[in-house]
């Protein structure tokens, strides 16, 4: 199910009314109302508040509606979970708890951690199927990522950078990024995420408590469900983490998930699943994802999607699709302006 906590859309009230929005047809339109969102633990469909959020910004014709919310947050809007994550030892631990109860935050966001030598990436990724337009939701999510790092590591942590897939907003926008964000911001990107120093992941964070670290883990189990994830799910997560590195076959994703190949492949076909048809539907919509980014050339778009050539993608692309990447790409951005 794609679901999200309504405690996602707070701020949104006090953006709409600073920028003099009226909010009774733009929530009809998303199929939402005040009463829906009344309650911060109510899960809302995520594609309701993402239309929500994209028609919000159209309408007051404001690119950095999602940014303006983000700086009303904190961490305790996370709910309860924010008293787990609070007393982490680590920002690797604190991460780890955040992706533990996803699926009772935001089941549609993945959150990974890639590290490069002394450096280190955390990505977001809205895993939706089919995919949606989530310029602001993108917005949101990297920005409350960064508030809980800083919050986990205190004030005078800072990131090496901040990027975003699309391009830089009109100079008019640009001055709310340089407000929240104490970093360069990078537009255009390959990615949506947040450059850090590896050892930032494993700094002591100051305000952790062993003792409290475990009466919250006891107080969040006894009261939150993380919510069981699928094999389904965990492939999906698996294949998208793998991909760009070309690991995405059944081997590399079950030993990823500690099964062998056979048992991945029973527990999947239980679902009413296989492996081939989700690579296949995953490579589909991360194709065009990956083709919106004017900055990625059609080899870099192979590559993400873990082909070892442009000729292996071309190949693919052409039979699933029946036209060539280059007329798939120019689709994608007609599509896009309409």
């Amino acid at each position: 199910m794609e679901l999200v906590r309504a405690a996602s859309l707070k701020g949104y009230f006090e953006v709409a009314q600073e920028l003099k929005l009226d909010t009774v047809p733009l929530l009809r339109r998303a199929g939402l109302s005040p009463s829906m969102i009344a309650n911060p633990e109510q899960m809302l469909p995520a594609r309701s508040v993402i239309r929500l959020l994209e028609d919000s910004a159209e309408a007051a014709n404001c690119s950095t509606f999602g940014l303006r919310m983000a700086e009303r947050r904190e961490l305790a809007d996370l709910g309860i979970v924010s008293l787990l994550i609070a007393h982490q030892p680590t920002l690797r631990d604190a991460l780890s708890v955040l992706s533990e109860y996803r699926n009772r935050i935001n089941s549609n966001l993945a959150l990974r951690v890639e590290t490069f030598g002394d450096m280190a990436l955390l990505r977001e990724m809205f895993a939706l199927d089919p995919p949606a337009y989530t310029r602001q939701a993108d917005d949101l999510a990297i920005a409350v990522l960064e508030r809980i790092c800083g919050s986990v590591l205190g004030p005078g942590w800072r990131p090496i950078s901040v990027s975003y897939r699309y391009e830089s907003p009109s100079s008019s926008e640009r001055h709310i990024y340089q407000r929240f964000f104490s970093c360069p911001v990078e537009f255009g990107s390959e990615f949506d995420g947040i450059l850090v120093r590896s050892a930032d992941l494993d700094r002591p964070n100051p305000r952790s408590e062993p003792a409290l670290a475990l009466h919250a883990r006891k107080l969040v189990e006894a009261m939150v469900d993380p919510g069981e994830r699928s094999i389904m799910e965990e492939v999906e997560e698996a294949i998208l983490l793998l991909m760009p590195a070309g690991r995405a076959s059944i081997g590399a994703v079950a030993d990823s998930l500690g099964l062998n190949s056979r048992t991945l492949q029973r527990r999947l076909a239980a679902e009413g699943a296989r492996f081939g048809d989700m690579l296949d539907r995953i490579r589909v919509r991360e194709a065009s994802r990956l083709f919106a980014n004017r900055r990625l050339r059609l080899t870099d778009v192979a590559h993400l999607l873990g082909y070892a050539s442009l000729g292996a993608f071309s190949r693919w692309y052409g039979e699933r699709f029946n036209e060539t990447p280059s007329d798939g790409r120019r689709r994608a951005r007609q599509q896009d302006r309409h």
